[in-house]
């Protein structure tokens, strides 16, 4: 597994599996805690968690990417080992405003490592390519 990029992966994934267990009163203490860190992108990253759609994608040569299905159904293209998402909402309130440290669709990612709640799809080198090229086309 990957570390996320910040200490305190087992408190991430500890709150993490406990937010998720809400119980009939409402969000627990960990979810409050999740949100003063991470703001407004804690909650929806929490739901992606929950309806498993995160994806860790493998090449053969050990070359790792995640896709998330967003929200609106789009699938986006995480890159947990150097901090990047393709969506917009990275492109703009991460890089160019600096408003947030991350998206929902990366939170969901180092959430998802740190509970062990990933999909798992193991594709060729060939395939690997193909994403990223089709990622390619999506933004151009």
């Amino acid at each position: 597994m990957i570390p996320c990029p910040w200490d305190g992966q087992e408190y991430l994934a500890s709150c993490g599996r406990r937010a998720l267990e809400r119980d009939q009163k409402g969000f627990s203490g960990d979810l409050t805690g999740l949100k003063f860190i991470f703001g407004p992108s804690a909650v929806p990253a929490l739901d992606l968690v929950d309806q498993r759609s995160v994806t860790r994608v493998r090449s053969p040569s050990g070359r790792i990417l995640y896709q998330v299905l967003g929200s609106s159904g789009k699938l986006y293209t995480c890159y947990s080992s150097c901090h990047f998402c393709t969506c917009p909402a990275f492109g703009f309130s991460v890089l160019q405003k600096s408003e947030s440290l991350l998206c929902k669709h990366i939170l969901a990612v180092y959430l998802s490592q740190a509970m062990g709640a990933c999909q798992e799809l193991a594709v060729s080198e060939e395939q690997l390519t193909n994403i990223l090229l089709a990622e390619e086309e999506d933004e151009g």
